[in-house]
């Protein structure tokens, strides 16, 4: 999986109404992924997933209604749901070129709502089956913020976990959030800076060509902002943040050097967490599976908290 860091995009747009949830009329077992054709408001589209009934009866993935955003993008997405209560909610946020079904974002899910919590997961803009230009983690933060509001309605303590341009977008919105309880950042850079290697070159010709531009929506199905607006990187983001925030990278992270999560450490505020991960690659490889894990529960539990801050190889 490619997980770029920042491409040519649309500047920000400032939402002028709060986020809505739609909900949807109760689905059937052989219901699947549709949209009503007709009106085009967003209030009347709707989205689902198949899922086996057993596995509705005790908790996992349901239906999930669209999302639609402060400035107007309508958002597909998943909600794996606690039959018992639920701790907290976590809010997952994947990468570039994923989505909401993309299995490594399943498998973190599975993992963390095995752990307690409901998860609430979406196709990011310009991505899967949601509407609009993806600005890698620019204007993504209108799309936490629609998830964050649709997973306190289950439970208010909500961890953001988020992958590459996920964690971008997450560590955006939490910079200007409150009440949140916890972040955790996986893969993430700290300027905007792509390696000198070919994976920096794809992401580069993928981000900022009209050609690349065109590739990544025939092949990948993503639709890529055309224009770049140098907003602020991450490693200015997270002194902002008032929240818990863990830092989880992948020793052997070929687009991404560890180093960047020591950089955005080192600007954090207190409480602070960085785990560099042996033997893992680039945002939600297998190996990232138990670190995220352990970090949600970091975040949510002050006693952890209390422990030891690095942790490295």
């Amino acid at each position: 999986m490619l997980c770029c860091q920042a491409s040519e995009r649309l500047g920000p747009i400032e939402g002028r109404r709060s986020a809505r949830r739609v909900h949807f009329p109760e689905a059937t077992a052989g219901s699947c992924r549709q949209l009503r054709p007709d009106p085009p408001d967003a209030s009347n589209l709707w989205h689902c997933e198949c899922i086996n009934p057993r596995e509705a009866a005790r908790g996992g993935a349901l239906p999930a209604p669209l999302f639609t955003t402060t400035d107007d993008v309508v958002l597909t997405g998943r909600h794996w749901v606690r039959t018992d209560a639920p701790r907290a909610a976590v809010v997952l946020v994947h990468g570039f070129t994923a989505s909401a079904n993309d299995p490594a974002v399943s498998d973190v899910a599975e993992a963390l709502h095995a752990d307690g919590v409901d998860v609430v997961c979406y196709d990011a803009r310009g991505h899967g089956t949601s509407e609009g230009h993806s600005t890698l983690g620019d204007l993504e933060r209108h799309d936490v913020a629609a998830a964050v509001e649709a997973a306190r309605e289950r439970n208010d303590r909500v961890v953001l976990v988020g992958a590459s341009m996920g964690a971008i977008a997450a560590l955006r919105y939490a910079a200007h959030a409150d009440g949140l309880a916890g972040v955790v950042s996986v893969s993430c850079p700290a300027q905007w800076r792509l390696p000198r290697n070919v994976q920096g070159v794809l992401a580069a010709g993928l981000t900022r060509t009209r050609v690349g531009r065109a590739v990544a929506s025939r092949w990948m199905g993503v639709q890529v902002a055309p224009r770049w607006t140098n907003p602020e990187p991450p490693i200015d983001l997270v002194p902002k943040v008032h929240a818990p925030v863990a830092f989880l990278h992948g020793a052997a992270d070929r687009f991404v050097p560890a180093a960047a999560a020591a950089e955005l450490y080192e600007v954090a505020g207190e409480p602070r967490r960085l785990r560099i991960v042996p033997d893992m690659g680039h945002a939600f490889a297998p190996q990232s599976v138990p670190a995220i894990r352990d970090a949600v529960d970091w975040a949510l539990d002050p006693t952890m908290r209390a422990l030891g801050a690095k942790d490295s190889p």
